[in-house]
């Protein structure tokens, strides 16, 4: 069930917004070892956004995944920088990441709880 959200103020086409989707989409799923079809990945383009005083581009990501091995964040943190940055042309120290992992109990889905 991992969900990326990605809220950013860089304009993306909307003809461009499938396309990157599907690569967010299909790295996340790779970078965890979880199937695509469980990963939901959100996009906020064009979000008015202040960063160190500057609406320079910049990014704010949320990841939460069942299970997500805390010891790995720092690798995670450094993949998802290097995609969004590539992806969007983003500064990686312009990126926030914040990760979670919610209780099974806590995360629904089909009609019930993980």
């Amino acid at each position: 069930m991992p969900i990326l959200k990605i809220k950013t103020n860089v304009d993306i086409a909307p003809s461009n917004q499938s396309y990157l989707l599907g690569t967010i989409s299909s790295a996340v799923a790779d970078m965890l070892s979880k199937p695509e079809r469980y990963v939901m990945i959100t996009l906020e383009p064009s979000t008015a956004m202040l960063f160190g005083g500057s609406d320079a581009p910049l990014a704010y990501l949320e990841l939460k995944s069942l299970g997500l091995p805390e010891d790995q964040t720092s690798q995670y943190s450094k993949k998802l920088c290097d995609l969004i940055g590539h992806q969007l042309g983003i500064d990686q120290d312009r990126i926030y990441i914040e990760f979670s992992s919610p209780a099974r109990h806590l995360f629904g889905w089909d009609g019930r709880t993980f």
